[in-house]
C-alpha cells in the first residue's frame, strides 16, 4: 500500500505543506502585485478571473515590481512553510532553532533567488505574461528545497 513507503508518505506530506505554502506565496504575491507594486496585466489569470482593475506599467516597471513583491511574499510564505514543515514532515532539531530558520531562509532564499532572476527575466526579454513567469519561478524554486531541506537542514 502507499503508506506503507515512508519516504512516500513523507513526500506526501511535504507536498501538501509545500502546497499550503505556495498558496500562501501566489496570494500575497497576486495582492502585491494588484496593489502595492504594480505588475499584472490584463490577461493574467488574477486579472481575468476575479475581475481587478490595474493599473498598467511597462515591461521594465512590472518586471521590478513582480521581483519586490516576489520578496515580501516569499518572507511571509516560507515562515508558513518552515512551520508546516517542522509540525507534519520533518523532524527538527538537528541545529539550534534560530540556526535551523536561518538554514531554511538561506535554502529557500537561494531557490527563491533563482526563480525571482529567472521570472524578471522572461518578462523582460520575453515579454511572458505575469502569471506564466511566475509559475516558472515558483516551479525553479520546490525543484531545490525538498532535497536541501532533507538532506541538510532537517532529520530526514
Amino acid at each position: 500500500m502507499i503508506f506503507d513507503n515512508p519516504a512516500l508518505l513523507q513526500f506526501i506530506k511535504y507536498a501538501v505543506a509545500g502546497g499550503v505554502a505556495t498558496v500562501t506565496h501566489i496570494v500575497i504575491f497576486h495582492f502585491i502585485a494588484w496593489k502595492m507594486f504594480p505588475c499584472l496585466q490584463e490577461k493574467d489569470h488574477a486579472v481575468r478571473i476575479l475581475k481587478l482593475t490595474i493599473r498598467k506599467v511597462n515591461d521594465a516597471t512590472r518586471a521590478r515590481n513582480s521581483m519586490i513583491g516576489n520578496f515580501i511574499a516569499f518572507m511571509i510564505a516560507n515562515m508558513v512553510a518552515y512551520i508546516a514543515n517542522i509540525l507534519f514532515v520533518f523532524q527538527g532539531g538537528k541545529y539550534n532553532i534560530v540556526i535551523e530558520i536561518l538554514l531554511f531562509y538561506a535554502v529557500s532564499g537561494l531557490s527563491t533567488f533563482l526563480g525571482t532572476m529567472l521570472m524578471g527575466l522572461l518578462i523582460r526579454r520575453f515579454h511572458l505574461l505575469t502569471t506564466y513567469a511566475f509559475g516558472a519561478n515558483i516551479f525553479t524554486a520546490v525543484m531545490f528545497n525538498y532535497a536541501l531541506r532533507k538532506f541538510f537542514i532537517f532529520y530526514g
